[in-house]
C-alpha cells in the first residue's frame, strides 16, 4: 500500500508510504489519499487527521518517472485529477488536519503541507518550491496559500529561486505553526492531535470554514458568515456541554457533535 492508515483515540494518521522515492506521488498514492480523506470525513469517530510521511521524507512532490512516462498520465491530468482533489478535500473537510512534516517537503509535497490547517515540522525538515528547477509553476494550491501566509514578495522569491528553507526559517517567517526538535517530534504531534480530537471539533470545523471564506469575503460578508456559523455552533451538543461544565466548574467532555 502506498498509504498507511492508522486510527487511535479519534485521530487518523495518513502516512505516505513510498520511502524509496522520498514519498513522491504517483497516481495510485494520490487516489489512495483522496479516498482516505473521504473516509475520514464520513467517519464521525475520527475527529482529527494527521498527514505525514514514512521514512526520511515527508513528500518530494511528483514522481517524475511517472510524469515523463509516455504511457503515464499527462501533466494536466496529474494536476487536475491527482493534486487538485487532495487540496480541495484538505480545505473542505470540517475537521482539523495536521501536516506532520518529518523530512523534506518539496514541490507538491510542500504545498500539500501548507494547505493543511496546522503544520508542525521536525527541525531537520525543509521546504522547497522546486517547480522552477524544471520549468514549471507551483501547483497544489501553492500560488494561493503561500502568498497569503508569508506575503507575495517572499512567496515569489521562494517560488522563483527554488531555495531550500529550513524548518526553523519556515517557523520564523510564519510559514508553519512551529518547528520542533527531532527527538520530541512524534510525541509533540501526537499530543497536539489528541488535544484537538478531544475538543469541540464541530466548532473547530466551523472555524475552519469561516477562515476559508475570509479569503474572498469583504468585512460585511464575513460578519454575516460569523453570524450564520455561530448560530449553528450554538445549537451543538458541545456548546451545551461547554456551558454546563463551566457553570458546574468541571472539565467538559466533548463529543464532536
Amino acid at each position: 500500500m502506498e498509504l498507511i492508515i492508522s486510527t487511535n483515540n479519534g485521530v487518523c494518521e495518513l502516512k505516505l508510504n513510498r520511502p524509496e522515492v522520498f514519498n513522491s506521488f504517483n497516481k495510485t498514492m494520490a487516489l489512495q489519499l483522496q479516498k482516505a480523506l473521504d473516509d475520514c470525513e464520513k467517519d464521525d469517530s475520527i475527529r482529527a487527521i494527521i498527514i505525514t510521511g514514512e521514512g526520511k521524507a515527508f513528500c518530494a512532490g511528483q514522481d517524475l518517472a511517472e510524469a515523463t512516462d509516455p504511457n503515464g498520465p499527462e501533466l494536466q491530468s496529474i494536476v487536475k485529477d491527482h493534486y487538485n482533489p487532495i487540496i480541495e478535500r484538505i480545505r473542505n473537510i470540517e475537521k482539523p488536519i495536521i501536516a506532520a512534516v518529518n523530512g523534506v517537503a518539496a514541490g507538491a509535497g510542500a504545498n500539500i503541507a501548507l494547505a493543511c490547517d496546522i503544520t508542525i515540522a521536525k527541525k531537520s525538515a525543509s521546504f522547497i518550491q522546486a517547480f522552477s528547477k524544471i520549468g514549471l509553476i507551483p501547483d497544489s494550491g501553492g500560488t494561493f496559500f503561500l502568498p497569503r501566509i508569508i506575503g507575495s514578495q517572499k512567496a515569489l522569491a521562494l517560488m522563483m529561486t527554488g531555495d531550500k528553507i529550513t524548518a526553523d526559517q519556515a517557523d520564523q517567517m510564519n510559514m508553519i505553526y512551529k518547528a520542533v526538535e527531532d527527538e520530541t517530534f512524534l510525541e509533540e504531534v501526537s499530543t497536539f492531535a489528541n488535544q484537538l480530537a478531544q475538543m469541540p471539533t464541530k466548532g473547530l470545523g466551523l472555524t475552519k470554514k469561516a477562515v476559508n471564506l475570509s479569503f474572498t469575503n469583504n468585512l460585511t460578508q464575513q460578519l454575516a458568515v460569523e453570524e450564520e456559523l455561530q448560530t449553528i455552533a450554538g445549537q451543538t451538543h458541545d456548546f451545551n456541554e461547554g456551558v454546563q461544565a463551566f457553570l458546574e466548574k468541571r472539565k467538559p467532555v466533548f463529543t464532536g457533535k
